[in-house]
């Protein structure tokens, strides 16, 4: 049975319209086939669809499934379509509690209502351990790091916010690194940390604003600076800005950031064609 369905589209990480990431948010009744999910957000054909289904009894502890889609393929983790999902549901979706619980592919997420402002979520931490660069890294970026390190991404260190806005990666060398992003990050000028993602192999070559990617900063630069916390901007075309907060003992993160409501629509009723 065909089904039209509510369409939102968040910019994530950013108190502005037109500034941070933009996501759909897509409510569902039900899980639709994944291969209809996957045509849904390669039609949105932004860096991330994010489908929420009521958790109901199939899931203890949790409020609400979620899954995220490139218009690729799925992903285990996502923060900004997180981020803009407990955003929608708290502004559009009558969630009256303070906290929402997510079931997704890493595990129980929480966004809560942050004291400072705007949405905190508490994610895994991802490490990441020094490593030699490849070279399809090294010609990806066209200007060598200071250090490089490896986890679920390859970060790249560099000496100064300049070196990172500089950068003109060759994304087809880069996709070579298959399932790995790449990080580029530095100190920053105005915040304590800058960053640029690249994700080619997903079918993004640069993310604006990627709350995951964050997990993978986190334990470097939290170390590096010798504190549990510290701001951050993506210095991405459209940019944007969190706050990043690090439990070592726990493994966990917190990230803090703001969403802006660009537009709300429905989809016509589905077929099965995608499916």
């Amino acid at each position: 049975m065909s089904q039209t369905l509510t369409i939102y589209h968040i910019d994530a990480f950013t108190p502005r319209l037109h500034g941070g990431n933009p996501a759909a948010v897509m409510p569902l009744r039900g899980w639709l086939p994944d291969a209809q999910l996957l045509a849904l957000a390669a039609e949105n054909n932004l860096s991330e669809t994010a489908f929420l289904v009521a958790a109901g009894d199939s899931e203890p502890g949790a409020d609400f499934l979620l899954r995220w889609f490139t218009p690729a393929a799925e992903v285990d983790l996502c923060g900004h379509a997180t981020l803009a999902s407990a955003w929608v549901l708290f502004e559009h979706g009558g969630w009256a509690t303070p906290q929402i619980r997510f079931a997704t592919r890493s595990g129980i997420l929480i966004a809560e209502r942050a004291s400072e402002g705007g949405i905190a979520l508490d994610f895994p931490e991802r490490p990441s351990q020094a490593a030699e660069p490849p070279a399809a890294l090294l010609e990806g970026l066209g200007r060598p790091p200071a250090l490089t390190r490896v986890g679920v991404n390859w970060i790249a260190i560099y000496d100064s916010q300049a070196e990172v806005a500089a950068l003109q990666p060759d994304f087809r060398r880069l996709a070579e690194l298959g399932e790995h992003g790449v990080i580029a990050t530095a100190p920053g000028d105005e915040v304590d940390v800058v960053s640029r993602y690249f994700v080619p192999s997903y079918g993004i070559d640069e993310d604006p604003v990627t709350g995951s990617a964050h997990c993978d900063l986190a334990p470097y630069w939290c170390e590096r600076l010798g504190r549990e916390a510290f701001s951050a901007r993506q210095i991405s075309a459209r940019g944007g800005e969190l706050d990043v907060r690090r439990d070592a003992a726990s493994g966990r993160v917190r990230l803090r950031g703001d969403c802006v409501l660009y537009m709300q629509g429905q989809v016509m009723p589905l077929g099965t064609a995608a499916g």
